[in-house]
């Protein structure tokens, strides 16, 4: 299978996506914060001094949804109609979930694995000063649906 984000002569290319299909496009992604339980109880308390570590980083995974485009060169603009991120707390951490949408010609893939990402990065930034030796790990693609290529992932159910 040819890739399509090189031309001919093997020159990165932005795909020109102008005769695809518009589309409902979903896509939910993925990360893990991994923590001591001190650190893990310190968000859950909300005793970080610089403040609401998990409700800014849901900001600025928003915020990162939004502009993927100027992060990953090869990316398109997309008007998101939807963008969500939630939060669980487990025994290692923190889990991450980015859910995104848009009526759109290409997918939110990127999106969503930029929101997760930039959402797991902003905890680790509120929380550093607590514990250095935090990891950010397991940012995957759980769930993808629209376009050509259909439903791919098993978390459909949790996609509205």
């Amino acid at each position: 299978m040819p890739l399509t984000h090189l031309d001919e002569q093997g020159r990165a290319n932005m795909v020109d996506v102008g005769d695809k299909a518009v589309t409902t496009r979903i896509a939910i992604a993925a990360a893990r914060v991994v923590m001591t339980p001190k650190t893990l109880a310190a968000i859950r308390a909300g005793d970080v001094k610089k403040g609401d570590v998990l409700g800014t980083a849901r900001v600025a995974g928003i915020m990162a949804a939004k502009r993927t485009h100027e992060l990953i060169p090869l990316c398109h603009p997309l008007l998101i109609t939807k963008v969500s991120i939630d939060f669980e707390y487990v025994e290692e951490g923190v889990d991450i979930r980015a859910t995104v949408r848009c009526q759109g010609q290409t997918g939110v893939e990127m999106e969503a694995l930029t929101a997760a990402s930039v959402a797991a990065l902003t905890i680790y930034d509120m929380a550093k000063a607590l514990e250095k030796t935090m990891r950010i790990e397991n940012v995957r693609l759980l769930y993808k649906q629209g376009g050509k290529s259909g439903t791919w992932g098993e978390n459909k159910q949790k996609a509205d």
